[in-house]
């Protein structure tokens, strides 16, 4: 198992009570898993503390990773160990080049490096590679060239928080088969922070995350169901849970 979350319970800084109350679920490696739930959930302060990020550590209970407790590890730490986050509205380095901006992820990068996070990401880095970051590259083209900036770093672990979220319907088919090639072709597993049904097209398994508390983990479709179920919104779920006749 690559990553284990046990019985943790995160009170944010500032925060009047714990957000997430009780959290247990593991992701496989080479996995996609995808955490599912309504927003207010708690679902990124999850994926805020997995990484480390200060004011989001665990009042209770414990991170595995690889084996190892990082509960206690800041987020430098855990970066250096395969732990990525790509959060749901990326930072945005306006005037450098995509190039520089894969590079400056990276400790001793190289242009052959981010010309493979390119491709992998389905940029030609002949076409992209000097192109600006700032409004000339569409909301899709953004969304590549920040998964190719984390692909860059070779991670263990990508979180993406959202990374579906302001796209049109038409770049969610173009992503997911991103994010399945990125499996396929990498020694990565990803953390899919979502609320959209289009991902179970990719996922290998799921978590569902309800009022801060993690309530199910099985296969996408089943936790889907159980959502939907939940939010009182079953006749809008195209997906139904596989149904095995004993």
């Amino acid at each position: 198992m690559l990553l284990e979350v046990e019985n943790i319970v995160i009170k944010p800084e500032n925060a009047e009570r714990p957000v997430v109350k009780k959290a247990n679920f593991s992701v496989k490696k080479r996995y996609i898993h995808a955490l599912v739930g309504p927003n207010g959930s708690g679902k990124s302060t999850l994926s805020y503390s997995i990484m480390g990020l200060a004011g989001y550590k665990p009042s209770k209970g414990k991170i595995i990773f690889q084996g190892k407790d990082i509960t206690s590890k800041n987020i430098t730490e855990r970066a250096q160990m395969g732990i990525t986050l790509a959060w749901q509205e990326p930072v945005r380095f306006e005037g450098i080049s995509v190039s520089d901006y894969i590079m400056a992820g990276l400790k001793d990068g190289s242009e052959k490096e981010v010309h493979q996070a390119l491709c992998l990401v389905g940029l030609m880095p002949g076409e992209f590679s000097q192109r600006i970051v700032d409004k000339s590259l569409s909301g899709g083209e953004r969304k590549r060239v920040e998964l190719a900036a984390v692909v860059a770093m070779k991670p263990k672990l990508m979180i993406l928080d959202e990374p579906d979220s302001g796209l049109d319907i038409v770049v969610y088919d173009e992503l997911y088969e991103i994010l399945d090639k990125i499996r396929k072709e990498t020694d990565a597993s990803i953390l899919l922070i979502t609320h959209r049904e289009e991902s179970g097209g990719i996922a290998d398994s799921a978590t569902l995350v309800w009022d801060g508390e993690t309530v199910a983990s099985g296969t996408f479709p089943t936790i889907m169901h159980k959502y939907c179920s939940l939010a009182r919104r079953d006749y809008k779920c195209k997906i139904k849970p596989c149904l095995t006749k004993l």
